[in-house]
């Protein structure tokens, strides 16, 4: 089979297609990865085809990472100035990339390709969806966190029933967004359709949920073809290649260490995130590795002591397993490979699925959360403390990632992909 898959986002967006698409390569099919060309020079040297689609996407681009990562307006903004405007451009590379080939089998898309669930109606090709954490599934039987509107996710727990009006409440505020998808559909000569942010991206044929089960249960507004498959890793090749030497040996110098990282995007709007997460290890006498990514500001200014080791990026697969516990931004990759490391976490969350991704760890009992805005030194040392003392957030973490190396992710997932194409055939 021919398969093109599609999203936007951040590599923790794009990794999970990496792992389906290197599988579903490896049992004979031919991928396609029909994402931003920022991501190019990532996907081609795998083997894997690769099809640019528009808008691009710099991830250099600090204002623009800023900007979608405010947590009062950066969902909005993201979609309003950034994916709507686009859409015609969207929907133009990805008609191109779903057509080349002879055609393709079968179209997969992530919710942020907004232009998919249109292709796949323009054109009659097989389509599954597929989300990458609960949030986007906005339930009303599992309210959501809503980045701006955080206090309504403490309702339902006052107000029982409550939270089926938080779904709601967000289709309120966002029912304008939408008017440039719906103006590409007249154009098209296709009807309205249905609310594009909501339920529009859900294929009606296949809903894959790239995540565990220990995150997020099937709920009853589910879209009703939905499969939980688990999370599905993939994580550069860090199974191929060695940590860098002066990172393998601090590990080894030591207990293990506190790891601060904020992952692949939100790292470039840092803040003085590692400025304060350096006083906070000092304060805790702890041995630490910041993962500061390629942004020579979020370096601290400050003279660190031989416990702290600086490194721009490591395999979070390597490094997560042989830490103490983990200081991150909440997104659902890093979460996910946190989880699977089965270490305890303190979750500082920015916007989008960060939120109500640390509220999930944080019921799970293997994490507490601490607000941008309240993480200083003092606080954050605090609460790792607290972490690393308690030894119930360990038990459970490791608890949890037993139930986690059950799962396969990635098996599963390409398993009904492989099943829904055979049934049409």
């Amino acid at each position: 089979m021919r398969i093109v898959f599609s999203t936007f986002g951040t590599f923790g967006d794009v990794n999970p297609l990496i792992a389906l698409a290197l599988e579903l390569k490896r049992r004979g099919h031919s991928p396609v990865l029909a994402i931003p060309g920022m991501f190019r020079e990532k996907i081609e040297p795998l083997g894997i085809e690769f099809a640019s689609v528009r808008p691009n996407q710099d991830a250099n681009d600090k204002r623009m990472v800023e900007m979608i990562w405010d947590i009062k307006k950066g969902t909005e903004r993201g979609l309003r100035e950034f994916l709507f405007p686009a859409i015609r451009d969207s929907y133009t590379d990805l008609l191109a990339a779903v057509s080349a080939g002879g055609g393709a089998d079968l179209l997969v898309t992530g919710e942020l390709a907004y232009a998919g669930p249109i292709v796949a109606e323009k054109t009659g090709i097989p389509w599954a969806s597929y989300v990458l954490a609960p949030l986007s599934f906005f339930s009303g039987y599992d309210p959501p966190v809503l980045p701006p509107y955080p206090i309504l996710s403490k309702v339902p727990s006052l107000v029982p029933r409550i939270g089926r009006l938080v779904p709601r409440f967000a289709r309120v505020v966002t029912r304008k967004w939408s008017e440039p998808l719906y103006a590409l559909r007249r154009e098209l000569g296709l009807p309205q359709g249905e609310n594009p942010i909501f339920d529009a991206k859900h294929s009606p044929q296949l809903v894959l949920a790239l995540f565990s089960h220990v995150l997020g249960d099937p709920q009853p507004d589910w879209p009703p073809n939905t499969l939980i498959t688990g999370f599905a890793f993939y994580d550069g090749d860090a199974g191929k290649t060695n940590l860098a030497s002066e990172l393998e040996k601090f590990l080894t110098a030591g207990p293990p260490p506190l790891v601060f990282t904020l992952g692949s995007a939100a790292v470039m709007a840092a803040g003085d995130f590692y400025e304060q997460s350096a006083k906070a290890v000092e304060l805790l006498g702890e041995r630490a590795i910041l993962l500061v990514g390629n942004e020579p500001h979020n370096r601290p200014s400050r003279v660190l002591s031989d416990k702290i080791c600086v490194a721009s990026y490591a395999p979070f697969s390597k490094v997560f397993l042989r830490a103490s516990a983990i200081v991150h931004q909440g997104g659902v990759g890093t979460t996910a490979q946190a989880l699977k490391a089965g270490r305890p976490m303190l979750v500082m969350p920015y916007s989008h699925d960060q939120p109500d991704n640390a509220r999930r760890v944080r019921h799970l009992g293997v994490a507490k959360v601490i607000q941008r805005k309240e993480y200083v030194a003092e606080k954050a040392a605090e609460k790792i403390r607290n972490l690393l003392e308690d030894a119930t957030y360990g038990q459970r973490a490791a608890e949890v990632a037993r139930v986690i190396a059950q799962e396969d992710g990635v098996a599963t997932a390409c398993n009904a992909l492989e099943r829904m194409a055979n049934a049409r055939t």
